[in-house]
C-alpha cells in the first residue's frame, strides 16, 4: 500500500484544514519545496499536493509551489485542486507531475475526464469527496445528490487510475479513517481506491494495509503534528 504524505497549499503556504473549510486552516510551513524534500528524506517515494485556492477558483493558484516541489522531490507526484480542463491536466503532466486529481469536473463534465484517462492512461484519478455518502465539489463547498458509489461506477470503463475517496466530515480532524466507508467503497467498484481524510494514527495504516481494492493512504495533519511516524507507516505499509 502506498502512503502518500499530503502537501495543501493555501497562498503559497503548508496548511492542512478542518473539514475542508478554508477559515479553519493550520500553517505548518512557509516552504513547500523543503517539506517535500523533508518527506523524502523520510523514506517517501509519493507525494500528494492539493492546491487549495485552485479548488475554489477553478484554476491554478499554487502554481509555482507545485512547480518547485515538483523539481525537488524525486518521487512521484499526485496533484489536485482546479483541474477542471485539458490544458491543466497537459501543463501539470508536462511538468512532472505523475497523476492529476479531478473532483468538481468528474461531476459536472465526466466526459473531459473520460477523454483525458483516454489520452493519459493510469494517469488521471478520479476524487470522490463525500459528505454523509454524497459527493461534495467546489473545494467541498457545494453536495451533490449524487452517491460515491455511482460515482465511482461512471468511470469504471474510463481507464482512470484510482478513485480518491475522502471522508470530508474527518478531514483534518484526527478522527480517524473512515475505513467502513472506504472498504465498502472499493468493494463497490473495479477501480482502486486511495483512503484519505482523518487519518489520526498507525492504527489507521494498519487497517487499511492488505485491504482488497485499497492503493493508499492520505495523511497530513498526523504527520504534521507529530501524532503518526511517516518512516514507521512506510514501514507497516508495506
Amino acid at each position: 500500500m502506498i502512503v502518500f504524505p499530503a502537501i495543501d497549499l493555501k497562498s503559497g503556504q503548508v496548511v492542512r484544514l478542518a473539514e475542508g473549510d478554508m477559515a479553519r486552516a493550520t500553517v505548518y510551513g512557509e516552504d513547500p519545496a523543503a517539506q517535500a524534500q523533508a518527506f523524502a528524506k523520510a523514506g517517501a517515494t509519493h507525494l500528494h499536493v492539493v492546491d487549495l485556492d485552485g479548488a475554489f477558483a477553478g484554476e491554478s493558484i499554487n502554481g509555482g509551489a507545485v512547480a518547485a516541489i515538483v523539481a525537488k522531490f524525486p518521487g512521484k507526484v499526485q496533484l489536485g485542486g482546479g483541474i477542471r480542463n485539458r490544458a491543466s491536466v497537459e501543463r501539470w503532466l508536462d511538468i512532472g507531475v505523475e497523476r492529476v486529481v479531478i473532483g468538481t469536473a468528474a461531476l459536472e463534465d465526466p466526459d473531459f475526464v473520460r477523454e483525458a484517462a483516454a489520452a493519459h492512461p493510469g494517469r488521471i484519478v478520479v476524487a470522490v469527496d463525500a459528505r454523509d455518502g454524497f459527493v461534495a465539489t467546489k473545494g467541498w463547498a457545494n453536495v451533490s445528490t449524487v452517491s460515491v458509489a455511482e460515482l465511482g461506477h461512471r468511470f469504471e470503463d474510463a481507464g482512470v487510475a484510482a478513485l480518491l475517496f475522502t471522508d470530508v466530515g474527518r478531514d483534518g480532524l484526527l478522527k480517524g479513517c473512515n475505513v467502513e466507508a472506504t472498504l465498502a467503497l472499493a468493494a463497490e467498484v473495479a477501480i482502486p481506491v486511495i483512503a484519505s481524510g482523518g487519518v489520526a494514527d498507525i492504527n489507521d495504516i494498519h487497517a487499511l494495509t492488505g485491504q482488497p481494492g485499497i492503493e493508499g493512504v492520505i495523511t497530513g495533519r498526523a504527520l504534521y503534528d507529530g501524532r503518526l511516524d511517516l518512516a514507521e507507516a512506510l514501514k507497516a505499509a508495506a
